[in-house]
């Protein structure tokens, strides 16, 4: 089943800690905490003092999602916050290996992003050190965007790439991931789905109820997959 993931960047910030855990409650598998530096990205977000007061309200895993130049230069600070599991961006750092080691090291587990631009295969050579690869399937920076249609041939020739090479990595999606595109992400190998704006976050629908809701609309999606197949 796939895993459902808040993105905390679309969450309100004026009631963030009721929101985290509503959503706690609700049976998220993970926060997702997008960290803007307004360099590599045109926005800034979320930052260690925020997920260390964060930690407090839940023990699910917080995927923190450093959009940040340089990431290599941040991770202790992120680490010591509360992070359980980090994805730096291969556009941002020249030393890409030795950052996603240095991640497992610490014990966490390490993720790469990749922009919608970037090819599968600018990571290739660096798979045996990642759990999961973020695939960007919006622009980053700013909630609210379309769904970049291209993502969905990105995702089928990325999960034949680990197929083929015989690992077992997750494959998360983040950008406008909401009913209208989840039914191909999935098809297509994403199995961790960072939800904001699009599918959980709605000013006319409790926090509770969109994600029963959602993780219904997920179970019938992959219902429907597994008897075609």
């Amino acid at each position: 089943m796939a895993l459902i993931g808040p993105s905390l960047m679309c969450a309100d910030m004026g009631n963030l800690q009721d929101s985290v855990l509503k959503l706690d409650q609700a049976g998220v598998d993970f926060f997702h905490i997008d960290v803007m530096d307004g360099k590599f990205v045109p926005n800034f977000t979320l930052g260690p003092d925020l997920i260390k007061r964060l930690r407090e309200f839940t023990e699910k895993p917080f995927d923190v999602h450093l959009m940040v130049d340089k990431p290599e230069d941040y991770l202790n600070l992120f680490i010591e916050s509360g992070a359980d599991m980090i994805s730096v961006h291969a556009e941002a750092t020249n030393h890409l290996q030795r950052t996603l080691q240095t991640i497992k090291d610490k014990g966490l587990k390490a993720g790469v992003a990749i922009n919608p631009a970037t090819s599968i295969h600018d990571i290739e050579y660096v798979l045996d050190v990642v759990d999961y690869i973020t695939v960007m399937t919006v622009n980053p920076g700013f909630a609210g965007q379309k769904f970049v249609p291209l993502m969905n041939k990105k995702l089928k020739d990325l999960t034949n790439l680990i197929n083929e090479n015989g690992y077992k990595i997750d494959i998360q999606v983040d950008g406008n991931i909401g009913y209208e595109t989840i039914p191909n992400v999935l098809k297509n190998g994403a199995n961790m789905l960072v939800c904001g704006t699009s599918s959980l976050f709605k000013p006319d629908l409790p926090l509770a109820l969109a994600v029963a809701k959602l993780r219904n609309f997920i179970e019938d999606v992959e219902v429907n997959k597994s008897i075609k197949m």
